[in-house]
């Protein structure tokens, strides 16, 4: 048949496609693509809790962080790990990373810990009272302390200033003990007197008899009123030839601090801390005052307490001051404070030796923090570990939730402008037809054109990065507390780029390269190899022991960033005596004779011509004559013949002035207020 030739082509080819699909299915080279495991993180997760989440051992996570700068030694299982190193061992086990979903866990049960309920009253015993020494820098709380308790520590502070909250306990030959708490009285350390305030039973009041109330005495005297504090004034440096203490009762009126001599209630000492006088007297005021109080407290049951001050110490590791306000702390106990918690291996009194436990009342030194503390913590114990890390785990994931809610804040927030600029954008072209619209927003957003929505906005004017490293927190965050005041952006911009607390460490000086910082280091150290490292890479070092002298230096580094000025100084001056005209080709040049009566005039610098105090022109000079010869300079008293590059009319009695424009380093205009 005629067709059959085309059909059994049709077939044949047909029959060579399915062969050759069938062979494709075969073929063993081709492997289907594998999907990477999708891994569920979350910020600050702990090395456990990543190992679990990528379904493999802790091991597997310490082989991944092997060849990173991480330091090994310091991880354990509940170690907390930062965002990039979570990221970054996800990645190096070949799998892939998404984050978290925080709002499906809104019902998750709480598992925080709170304080006790009031104890009962027949448990309550007497306590000793907890003293807070305030006053303005150098009006003597040191040394006052330091006599009561027959020490030197005045001496050992950096500069005769306190930089950080000490607690002590003093026992008087009475055999009554007072807990004392020396807060530092210099200005960069407000809110460390602040938190002394709150965890106090009794305000002592330094004022120098010499010196009378300053603003750190003011701003003692609001925080001990905020805390609903009694206050007993101590008058110090009465010894002094020009020490006046009733002047001192007087300017206390100003402030609502009304002494016994003037009818109030207010006990006023007259005491001198160098010499040791009256210091008795002062320490029974306060043991009276505290009989009156009654002050009691419940040694039984768990303990709580109070985060005064938190450091990193090279051999105890996380160290904290603390005071035990109820219950009694022991070896072993497991405490929580913030998201940070403890297992008690040591405890150490304020002359550093070991305490064995500590009642309600006493400052203590605990060691044993798995992480660092924040300064005015409230300290909880519990039953275990286990329960530590359940609270720990709780207090994380609500301060998530609250950062979390904070950003969606800001977020609708800008969209809400977003959205608002939008529509009053479109209400004002509703009038027009869409084809003049579309053109109306063209040529309003074509600005916009040239640049990419991802490429990022470089900085126009200067820049100081800095890393800020203290020894204890409460350090740190007074620095910070400075630099949040900080206002000078439009002159040089300032970013803090990290701080923390500890000595100066590779990461660090990495960090300060990176961003081309500057590292200030505050009572901490830096070894020899990380001096040499930065010396190498050209990152600045600068550590201070003195706090004001930190900030002298920061304000020196700002002001150098900033360009100079140029500022026109005056270094001849030349009056004309007469005008005449010079035929130069076919123009006539007007020409001022002149004497110079101060200086001298410099044909290179500029020129200003002042008639009547009012500038008629300002440039360069064209010729300068001394006796029919060209010369470049002009002395004091000496006669010249001048023309400028304009043409100008002289008359006599004008003043020509010679500027030289002098380079003026800027200042920082940034003042932290001391």
């Amino acid at each position: 048949y005629p067709g059959l030739k085309y059909y059994s082509v049709f077939i044949l080819e047909l029959l060579f496609l399915l062969r050759q699909a069938k062979g494709l299915k075969r073929d063993p080279k081709v492997k289907p693509k594998q999907e990477k495991q999708e891994v569920e993180i979350r910020q600050r997760m702990t090395v456990s809790e990543l190992a679990r989440a990528m379904g493999k051992d802790i091991d597997h996570v310490y082989e991944a962080l092997l060849h990173t700068s991480i330091n090994l030694d310091s991880l354990e299982p509940d170690s907390r790990l930062q965002d990039h190193w979570i990221k970054e061992v996800v990645k190096k086990s070949g799998m892939k990373f998404k984050w978290a979903t925080l709002t499906v866990e809104k019902d998750r049960e709480n598992k925080d810990v709170e304080r006790r309920p009031p104890p009962d009253p027949a448990v309550l015993v007497s306590r000793p009272p907890v003293v807070t020494i305030m006053g303005h820098v150098d009006h003597g709380k040191t040394t006052l302390l330091d006599s009561l308790r027959k020490t030197q520590v005045a001496a050992m502070e950096a500069g005769g200033i306190t930089q950080h909250i000490g607690a002590f306990l003093v026992q008087l030959p009475s055999g009554e003990k007072i807990t004392f708490l020396d807060t530092p009285g210099h200005a960069a350390f407000s809110a460390m007197r602040a938190r002394g305030a709150l965890v106090t039973d009794i305000v002592i009041l330094v004022v120098a008899a010499d010196d009378g109330v300053m603003k750190q005495t003011v701003e003692s005297i609001e925080h001990a009123k905020k805390a609903k504090v009694p206050i007993i004034v101590a008058v110090n440096k009465c010894d002094k030839k020009d020490a006046d203490p009733d002047r001192v009762k007087q300017e206390l009126l100003a402030h609502d601090v009304v002494c016994e001599e003037l009818g109030g209630e207010v006990q006023a000492i007259h005491v001198s801390a160098l010499k040791g006088e009256n210091l008795m007297q002062l320490a029974e005021a306060t043991v009276t005052l505290a009989e009156v109080m009654e002050l009691k407290g419940d040694p039984t049951g768990f303990a709580e307490g109070t985060v005064i001050e938190s450091r990193t110490d090279k051999g105890k590791g996380p160290v904290s001051t603390a005071i035990i306000q109820r219950g009694t702390l022991k070896k072993g106990c497991v405490l929580v404070a913030g998201t940070s918690w403890a297992k008690v291996r040591f405890m150490f009194d304020e002359n550093n030796r070991v305490a064995n436990e500590a009642g309600p009342g006493a400052a203590v030194e605990i060691v044993g923090w798995k992480e660092l503390p924040a300064a005015g913590e409230e300290i909880l114990e519990v039953e275990s570990e286990q329960r530590a890390r359940e609270v720990v785990e709780w207090r994380t994931f609500v301060e998530e939730q609250e950062k979390m809610q904070a950003d969606w804040q800001v977020i609708e927030s800008k969209q809400q402008e977003h959205d608002d600029a939008y529509r009053k954008e479109r209400e004002g072209l509703a009038h027009l037809s869409w084809r003049k619209r579309r053109m109306a927003l063209h040529s309003a957003n074509k600005h916009r054109m040239g640049s990419r929505p991802s490429e990022k906005a470089s900085p126009t004017g200067p820049t100081l990065s800095v890393i800020v490293k203290g020894d204890v927190d409460g350090s740190v965050e007074a620095i910070m507390n400075i630099l949040e005041s900080y206002d000078a952006d439009e002159q040089c911009q300032l970013d803090v780029v990290h701080c923390a607390v500890g000595d100066i460490s590779e990461n660090d000086i990495a960090l300060a390269e990176t961003f081309s910082g500057v590292i200030y280091g505050f009572n901490v150290k830096a070894n020899k190899a990380i001096q040499q490292k930065a010396s190498k890479l050209g990152v600045q070092l600068k550590m201070h022991k003195i706090i004001y002298k930190l900030i002298d230096d920061l304000k020196e580094e700002l002001s150098s960033r900033l360009p100079p000025t140029v500022k026109q100084h005056i270094i001849g001056e030349a009056t004309v005596l007469a005008t005449f005209e010079v035929t130069m080709g076919k123009k006539k040049v007007p020409v001022a004779g002149c004497r110079v009566k101060k200086g001298e005039l410099d044909k290179k610098m500029n020129f200003r011509l002042v008639r009547n105090e009012e500038v008629l022109w300002e440039g360069l000079l064209t010729s300068l004559k001394h006796m029919k010869n060209d010369v470049q300079t002009v002395k004091n008293g000496m006669e010249c013949g001048l023309s400028l590059d304009k043409n100008v009319n002289f008359m006599p009695g004008d003043e020509i002035l010679c500027l030289e424009d002098v380079k003026v380093e800027q200042k920082t205009s940034w003042d932290p207020g001391f």
